[in-house]
């Protein structure tokens, strides 16, 4: 009952980062990211059936990659007003990077 309840708690956070990371970054990262989150949960939740010391490194996991989720979206927020009040773009910079981290999330 703890994991599923922990589950519904933290899917209104996931969904709005996952959006706002895919919207305003980049979308390949966003979805690599969102893909291995269900993997962490569905591990977080399998862990809650043995001992409680199993679901932990699922859970840390997944805060882990709301994380990076989270930081791609405020990369993408800060991207958005240099442009409009600067004029510089680095959209392309940000992508570059987001790629490059995102394969490090599989990294325990």
């Amino acid at each position: 009952f703890h994991s599923s309840q922990n589950c519904e708690h933290a899917y209104p956070t996931f969904l709005a980062v996952l959006w706002c990371a895919g919207l305003l970054c980049s979308q390949a990262p966003a979805a690599f990211a969102g893909l291995m989150y269900l993997f962490v949960r569905q591990k977080y939740f399998v862990g809650y059936l043995g001992e409680r010391t199993q679901s932990i490194p699922g859970y840390l996991f997944g805060k882990r990659i709301i994380l990076f989720l989270f930081l791609m979206s405020v990369a993408g927020i800060l991207n958005y007003y240099l442009v409009f009040f600067f004029g510089s773009d680095f959209e392309i910079h940000i992508k570059t990077i987001t790629s490059a981290i995102s394969p490090l999330l599989l990294i325990p």
